[in-house]
């Protein structure tokens, strides 16, 4: 194993955020993932102008969990790469996969599996909401995406362009809905994920920062961490998760009206 992931250490100089090498993904993948899934998904007008034959769409709960398997598998590579490569054998918590941006992965996996219900309508808003605003702002700020590795560099990019295709496909497939609730059945799965994301933090004693509300220290996102340093770790953590709440609706919002659904 240690050799076939020697031979994909491909070294490179990280990227600059802004770049030509980021602007790239970042549009063409954004663009791109709404793209094909307005393609996968056609309007119900242009479908039943079809012929019948064309008019059947992907089954979503087997595409969810077809990209859920492709961002397992990524993130095995990821992490056999981090410890064989780059840390040498030794463990660092810092990349243990229980970010904003990983949850998407576990439910992707158990979303087929899930009976039609208030849970499976809660995981498709996330997957919609919380997941979009999960790929979209990691791109917008990618400094944390580009590694001295070309592999390393790819995983990060195109992990977070898949993020913002299941939030698309979850939108243009019909499985959320414009109800008034917006993202409140989310909310709960959402605050849910964060205690489990606090408890590996104290678990750890500080050595991971999972959704990066670690009690040890100020938040590290930009903005909140100076929030944090001047209120107090307590108070910016509160204002850090309310912000990704309103980011999510907001994202919500934005694919609800790109999909016109």
């Amino acid at each position: 194993m240690r050799i076939l992931i020697e031979k994909t250490a491909w070294p490179m100089t990280p990227p600059l955020p802004w770049s030509v090498f980021h602007l790239a993904f970042l549009l063409l993948g954004s663009f791109g993932s709404i793209a094909l899934a307005r393609f996968l998904y056609p309007p119900r007008a242009l479908r039943e102008a079809l012929p019948p034959r064309q008019r059947d769409c992907p089954d979503p709960g087997r595409l969810l969990l077809l990209c859920g398997v492709c961002l397992a598998a990524g993130e095995i590579y990821k992490q056999l790469f981090l410890y064989l490569i780059v840390n040498e054998g030794s463990y660092d918590w810092w990349y243990f996969p229980f970010q904003l941006c990983s949850t998407p992965m576990y439910l992707c996996l158990i979303f087929p599996f899930l009976p039609r219900g208030k849970v499976r309508d809660a995981v498709s808003v996330y997957l919609q909401s919380f997941g979009f605003l999960g790929g979209i702002m990691a791109l917008l700020e990618p400094s944390g995406l580009m590694h001295p590795y070309w592999t390393l560099t790819l995983h990060g990019l195109l992990w977070h362009i898949m993020l913002i295709f299941i939030a698309c496909c979850c939108t243009a497939s019909g499985l959320t809905s414009q109800k008034s609730s917006g993202i409140l059945p989310a909310l709960p799965l959402f605050f849910l994920f964060c205690l489990m994301a606090m408890a590996v933090n104290i678990f750890t004693g500080g050595r991971a920062d999972m959704f990066y509300i670690s009690p040890y220290y100020p938040v590290t996102q930009v903005v909140f961490h100076e929030i944090s340093i001047a209120a107090g770790i307590g108070p910016g953590i509160a204002l850090y998760l309310a912000s990704i709440c309103a980011g999510a609706y907001l994202s919500r919002r934005l694919l609800n009206f790109i999909f016109r659904v």
